[in-house]
């Protein structure tokens, strides 16, 4: 088993050391192992988690909803579908976000457009 210093998890997650901790401390991930000397060593295993935290961070989850995801994700009596519900409606949030960005998006396009005086020509 490969195992990071906390420097590299670091490194490796492009989250600083204090997040990390931070995440730790939340239970989003863990508990980590310690050296003998009580240096965090951080395995394949957390590096995993913690880049499921990340992408989900960048979808638009917030701590509180991650908590809310490891809560269902540890309290496995209800099966996976609480965390399939948590996901589904983060993911409808998600495509709402999308479509509004969407729409802003040709709004700034069409006004490009006309201050560069191509209003009326064509699109390529």
């Amino acid at each position: 088993m490969t195992t990071y210093a906390p420097a590299e998890a670091s490194e490796r997650t492009g989250l600083s050391l204090d997040t990390l901790r931070y995440y730790e401390r939340l239970g989003l991930f863990g508990p980590v192992r310690r050296t003998t000397t009580g240096r965090r060593v951080y395995s394949d295993h957390d590096m995993a988690w913690v880049g499921l935290l990340v992408c989900l961070r960048n979808a638009g989850l917030g701590i509180s909803d991650l908590q809310r995801l490891m809560g269902r994700l540890r309290d496995r009596s209800g099966g996976p579908t609480g965390v399939v519900e948590l996901l589904e409606e983060h993911r409808s949030r998600l495509h709402g976000e999308i479509a509004k960005m969407n729409l802003a998006l040709g709004v700034l396009d069409d006004k490009i457009a006309h201050y560069r005086g191509e209003a009326g020509q064509s699109k390529k």
